[in-house]
C-alpha cells in the first residue's frame, strides 16, 4: 500500500499542472487532478496485484520497461475520459491524454525502480518479525 500511496502522490502533482496549464482553469484542473489520479490510483493497485499474481506475467515482472508499458495503455485511456467528460472537449482530453501519461509513465518507470531497488535491499528479519508487521 506505501508503494500506491507514494505513487499517488507524485500522481496527483503532475496531473494537477498539467490540467491547469491546459484549462487555465484552477476549480476545473482540481477536479481534472482529483478524479484522474483517483481512477487511476485504483488502477495502479489492480494493475500491481495482476502483475503479482497471473503467472505468465512474472517473468516479466523484474523488467520495468514492459511493466510501465502495460500501465501507460490504462493511464491513457482513463486520462482521455475523465478529461473529455469533464471539459466536453475532444481536443483538451487528447493533449491531456498525451501529456499528462508520458510525464506519469516516466516517473512511473523511475518510481518502479526504485521501489525494485528497495525491495533488493531489505534488510533479513525473522519470520515472526515479517508477520507482525506485515498485518
Amino acid at each position: 500500500m506505501k508503494k500506491t500511496i507514494s505513487f499517488a502522490a507524485i500522481h496527483f502533482s503532475i496531473a494537477f499542472t498539467v490540467a491547469y496549464l491546459l484549462t487555465g482553469d484552477v476549480i476545473l484542473g482540481s477536479l481534472i487532478a482529483m478524479l484522474e489520479p483517483m481512477v487511476n490510483t485504483v488502477a495502479f493497485y489492480f494493475h500491481e496485484k495482476v502483475w503479482s499474481q497471473y503467472a505468465p506475467l512474472q517473468r516479466y515482472a523484474a523488467a520495468p520497461h514492459i511493466k510501465t508499458a502495460s500501465f501507460a495503455v490504462i493511464h491513457f485511456s482513463v486520462a482521455f475520459n475523465v478529461t473529455y467528460l469533464l471539459t466536453g472537449s475532444w481536443l483538451i482530453g487528447g493533449v491531456m491524454a498525451l501529456i499528462e501519461p508520458s510525464i506519469n509513465t516516466c516517473a512511473y518507470y523511475f518510481h518502479e525502480k526504485i521501489w525494485q531497488r528497495k525491495a533488493q535491499h531489505q534488510p533479513w528479519q525473522c519470520v515472526h518479525h515479517s508477520a507482525v508487521t506485515s498485518s
